[in-house]
């Protein structure tokens, strides 16, 4: 399989994407008012403590406080110690085989006092981003963890012989005090690499240590690398065909980056100087624009939607125009198949995270269930994101959790609808007719006024005037009003507005019935 990068850099904004065989299955998006904060660690303090959660609030010094829950709440309290305090990891030792573990977050954290923590999701909606005490700094080899001892292999690397070797050179070459996480493409590397990387961090957690003593809570200190230059470290391999970039200046900044942690990688990145702009050069941007739809169409005329709630997202796949030319049963087969991979290409490409539910066309046929749940869960063989998938059930549908580090891509690219508020829907124009014909009854028993102006969309106003018995005419009739009817492309659909002509004023909110 052929895997590129391709990175579109502007002033604005900067976009990084992910190819398989020429085929779009992964977009970052990054804007300087939105940078990402996963990796960053922050010293701050401890706001709210919230026993009935097991969780607490830590101003790290932004406007939406950070989320920590109990269970990402490590001993951080003498982390600037073990830097320096050899000793002090035997007397600690110690002190955990005779100590009881704290059971509840108030016995651990106090308001009002200073704590490190870490950034691992960023602010989703409301939510303030989730942190953890468990501190870490991500090389490209590796992944140092002040305060541990222990040194685990990614679990990507299946070779149980180079699992081992891995793992001796790490504990042969991390410091004191120090645990450490050997990462995936550190496969069939040698020692000397490893300690290079492991020095590097070292000398940056001393950084990060002296900030640390200098700086009041709360405060930034480290910011992780920006989105490129992370993406780059942690899926740059031999296996990357290409990195084309469209701009000198980043060019130029990859290429140094990549002297320190990857030096004979710097042939594969090339600099992109066509006319066409870079993303419509590799056919990228037809697929951005889909991103947005609810209906994403398979092979041969069958489709799925997509809709994304606060609680979970649902997929429904439907056979559409496609009709088959041999049983139903195959026909729906051969449908889920094609939508199985489309659809998880299409999770993977809006970064779609949290509990997902797909919802594929029934299938008699256990055996048929099988494959269609087995080609879904192969389909996420290079997905970065962790994830867990449960077998198709009886009424076909497949449960799935992938992980969720940062709003998907769809709140990146678009915002709130202004007339629906985000439900999707906006009130008919029916509907929009019988609220005005009420709002006028109400004010038939309240107000003094008889002369009024109705200003509507002129969607709205074609229900309410069209023929010579308009409803305008039947409800002034009724109610002995004078209804001026005024229709304008200014006012959305499901909005109105009353003026009361003898004053010039506005009372529409006198009586409106809200949605």
């Amino acid at each position: 399989m052929q895997k590129d990068i391709i990175i579109n850099a502007s002033e604005y904004e900067t976009r990084l994407a992910i190819l398989e065989d020429l085929k779009l299955v992964e977009l970052l998006v990054e804007r300087p008012a939105s940078e990402r904060m996963v990796g960053d660690i922050y010293k701050g303090v401890v706001k709210t403590v919230l026993p009935g959660m097991q969780a607490a609030f830590i101003d790290i010094g932004l406007e939406k406080s950070a989320f920590l829950h109990f269970s990402d709440i490590k001993d951080s309290k003498r982390q600037l110690d073990l830097l320096y305090e050899a000793e002090f990891l035997e007397e600690e030792e110690e002190k955990r085989k005779t100590k009881r573990l704290p059971e509840s977050i108030q016995e651990i954290l106090k308001e009002g006092e200073e704590i490190l923590v870490q950034v691992t999701k960023e602010p989703i909606g409301t939510k303030g981003p989730r942190v953890t005490t468990q501190l870490s700094l991500a090389g490209r080899y590796v992944v140092l963890v002040p305060g541990e001892d222990h040194v685990g292999v990614s679990r990507k690397i299946y070779d149980w012989t180079e699992k081992k070797r891995l793992k001796r050179l790490a504990y042969e070459t991390k410091p004191e005090g120090f645990g450490c996480i050997v990462r995936t493409v550190a496969e069939g590397k040698q020692k000397r690499e490893l300690k290079s990387d492991i020095k590097h961090l070292s000398r940056l957690w001393k950084k990060i240590v002296k900030q640390a003593e200098k700086k009041d809570a709360p405060a930034l200190l480290y910011k992780d690398i920006g989105l490129v230059y992370s993406v780059l470290r942690d899926i740059l391999t031999p296996e990357i065909e290409n990195v084309v970039v469209d701009s000198k200046k980043e060019y130029k900044k990859i290429l140094s980056y990549l002297k320190t942690v990857a030096k004979p990688l710097r042939s594969k990145v090339k600099l992109y100087e066509g006319e066409v702009p870079i993303f419509d050069a590799y056919n990228i941007e037809p697929e951005i624009e889909k991103m947005l739809d609810r209906k994403v169409w398979v092979k041969k005329g069958a489709y799925f939607v997509i809709d994304q709630t606060e609680a979970m997202v649902t997929i429904d796949v439907n056979t559409g125009r496609y009709v088959g030319k041999t049983t139903q049963e195959s026909t729906v087969l051969r449908t889920n198949l094609e939508a199985a991979r489309e659809i998880a290409r299409q999770i993977r490409l809006r970064d779609i995270g949290g509990l997902i539910i797909v919802d594929f066309i029934d299938m008699e046929s256990a055996e048929n269930r099988k494959k269609v749940f087995e080609e879904f869960k192969a389909s996420f063989k290079n997905d970065r994101s962790k994830n867990s998938i449960l077998p198709i059930s009886e009424f076909g549908l497949i449960e799935m959790t992938r992980e969720r580090i940062r709003p998907s891509i769809l709140h990146t690219l678009s915002e709130t609808c202004p007339c629906c508020g985000g439900i999707g829907r906006v009130i008919s124009k029916e509907t929009m007719a019988m609220k005005i014909d009420r709002w006028f009854k109400r004010a038939k028993v309240s107000a003094t006024c008889k002369n009024y102006r109705l200003i509507v969309n002129p969607e709205v106003a074609k229900i309410l005037g069209d023929g010579k018995d308009s409803r305008i005419r039947r409800l002034s009739r009724e109610l002995k009003f004078d209804i001026e009817l005024v229709q304008t492309e200014d006012i959305p659909m499901d909005e109105f507005k009353v003026v009361d002509v003898d004053h010039e004023k506005e009372i529409t909110d006198l009586f409106r019935s809200r949605r």
